[in-house]
């Protein structure tokens, strides 16, 4: 089973790129144009990984995103994408795994939802 990944941006260009450079490397990816959308997104289906923007209904909704993913019984890995500056405990504190801006680098990207992924699988096999 592919690695399944929900990508929230109210950006349709943004979240259409972030799409295709992940299937295209193998990734099976839902989007949700909202935090709303994702929240019931995550309630209806599991993922391994989240790719969250955070300006989007409110300044903060990208946190919205993150709570939803990790109430979840099987909590997703959390990566929040933005182009606004975040200070790290703020977003540590909101239960997100990682944060990179806005432009990143998509290898970048691709590398860091890789290693999280990785991380969540190994923590997910020590529990079980």
């Amino acid at each position: 089973m592919s690695t399944q990944i929900l990508v929230v941006d109210d950006e349709q260009l943004v979240a259409f790129m972030l799409k295709a450079a992940f299937e295209s490397n193998g990734y099976s990816v839902v989007s949700a144009a909202s935090a709303a959308e994702a929240v019931t997104t995550l309630a209806a289906r599991p993922f391994d990984a989240v790719i969250t923007d955070m300006k989007m209904e409110s300044d903060s909704a990208g946190f919205d995103v993150v709570r939803a993913a990790r109430a979840v019984a099987n909590p997703p890995a959390v990566l929040i994408l933005t182009a606004f500056p975040i200070l790290a405990r703020d977003w540590r504190a909101s239960g997100a795994d990682a944060l990179l801006s806005k432009p990143s680098n998509i290898t970048q990207l691709l590398d860091t939802v890789a290693e999280l992924v990785s991380q969540r699988r190994r923590r997910a096999t020590r529990i079980s």
